[in-house]
């Protein structure tokens, strides 16, 4: 099978390489694509969402880096089975943000379904990892007095 890239592949700044590596390889249960140590860097899949991370250089700075990472963006992971990456996160006792649950997001009349949970990565990324629970009709509440 041809490796195939992804159209939008976020590319996030770590602190330790190793530390990240372990923490996606083995926690978050991600496949190592293919890396370059000399670089410092890692590209990472699960199921059909892809990174690259790569250890903190001067090259792609843009700014003072300081703990959390990710302030003002999360990402979401779409995988096959959250219940199965949630219990591998707990086995490794890692902090969970907000723990799994199901949501329902309104998208003009439909809405869509997601079970998901919340976790922050050493570096301060914000990753929420949701399953597809498919979609519904939206019905807006009857307005009080009419």
């Amino acid at each position: 099978m041809v490796f195939r890239m992804n159209a939008l592949v976020p590319e996030l700044s770590v602190s330790d390489i190793n530390k990240s590596l372990n923490f996606y390889l083995n926690i978050l249960l991600f496949k190592l694509e293919y890396q370059r140590p000399e670089d410092k860097f890692a590209l990472l899949s699960l199921d059909d969402c892809q990174i690259m991370i790569e250890e903190i250089n001067d090259y792609w700075k843009t700014g003072e880096l300081s703990y959390p990472f990710g302030r003002g963006i999360n990402f979401q992971i779409v995988v096959n089975n959250s219940n199965e990456l949630y219990e591998n996160v707990r086995i490794h006792q890692y902090p969970i943000k907000i723990e799994i649950q199901d949501n329902w997001y309104r998208a003009d009349t439909k809405l869509i379904g997601q079970k998901e949970f919340l976790i922050v990565d050493p570096d301060g990324y914000l990753l929420r990892f949701a399953q597809n629970l498919g979609e519904r009709e939206y019905e807006e509440d009857p307005v009080v007095g009419e």
